[in-house]
Order: C-alpha cells, then sequence, then structure tokens
C-alpha cells in the first residue's frame, strides 16, 4: 500500500489515478489515515485474564434456587 499526503495527492490525482486504473476496475480508495481498518480492530479475547469464573460456576447458589423452585416463588 502506497501512502501519500495530500498535497502530493492533489497535485499528482491524475497520475495516481492512472497508476491505480486496470481494465476499469475500481484499484484505489481513500480513506482517513485515523480510520482503522476491520482487520486492525481487536475483538476477540479483549478482556483475557480481567475475568474470573469460578470452579463451582455451574453449581452456584444451587440450594438457593431450588428452594426458589419448591416455593413457587
Amino acid at each position: 500500500m502506497r501512502i501519500y499526503n495530500i498535497h502530493d495527492a492533489k497535485t499528482q490525482l491524475s497520475r495516481l489515478g492512472e497508476q491505480a486504473a486496470k481494465a476499469g476496475k475500481p484499484m484505489a480508495k481513500v480513506v482517513a489515515l485515523r480510520a482503522s481498518e476491520p482487520s486492525q480492530i481487536k475483538r476477540f479475547d479483549f478482556m483475557a485474564g480481567q475475568i474470573h469464573v469460578p470452579d463451582d460456576f455451574d453449581r452456584m447458589d444451587e440450594t438457593e434456587i431450588a428452594r426458589l423452585f419448591e416455593e413457587g416463588v
């Protein structure tokens, strides 16, 4: 990927367009540099090490839950 500053892009737009064009298909994309590409955004595992799941998670409060079901509350 080539990066050009705004001055170069303005003064050489025709030449840059010719270099980017190929058989009438779009070959160039103009974006602000501050815009993140989707592949750069890390979403998976973003809270690793910050959350602890107890070993008895599947049994937590089972007595209280059973009591509530039995009482019909």
